[in-house]
């Protein structure tokens, strides 16, 4: 009779586990789905501030790398903003002026964005890559979080300008 018991309570517990293992799965993919959704609007700001910085100041190669950042389709993305960057890392940017403030804060938005975005994106292919998850199928359904990788969109402050 205990060896009954004993066996319901051990189908019990791997169940519980299973069921936690797949809903642990499930909130990490969830959460990396809203970082990447977070990531793309952080983007679509730093190019959006950077089109109206070139139109008031810098002209054509920013504005057209920022228009090119905001209607890249998702293959091309990556490219197009790291190409931004690199335009606006020519840029000397005046944290006074606020059309250059806008920038340099939508991009400071833009790296941590994209930390949290990189952070999630290892925990959740982690989670999924386990032997458990990828027996039972766990994370079927869904497509395999991707990393967006871009140089670091952090732009520097000229030295001369002290914070207080």
């Amino acid at each position: 009779m205990w060896w009954v018991v004993g066996t319901v309570l051990v189908v019990g517990l791997v169940a519980a586990y299973l069921i936690w293992t797949a809903g642990r799965v499930q909130r990490l993919q969830t959460r990396a789905e809203s970082a990447a959704r977070a990531l793309d609007a952080h983007l679509l700001r730093r190019a959006a501030a950077a089109a109206v910085l070139a139109e008031r100041r810098y002209g054509v190669e920013l504005y057209a790398a920022a228009r090119i950042a905001l209607d890249a389709v998702p293959e091309e993305r990556e490219a197009a903003e790291n190409d931004l960057t690199r335009q606006l890392r020519t840029v000397p940017l005046d944290p006074d002026d606020p059309a250059c403030e806008a920038v340099i804060a939508a991009s400071r938005r833009l790296a941590l964005a994209r930390q949290v975005h990189t952070d999630l994106v290892r925990d959740a292919r982690t989670a999924r890559g386990r032997p458990l998850v990828r027996l039972f199928r766990m994370g079927r359904g869904r497509e395999w979080p991707r990393y967006f990788d871009i140089d670091d969109p952090t732009l520097a402050v000229p030295a001369d300008v002290t914070t207080g």
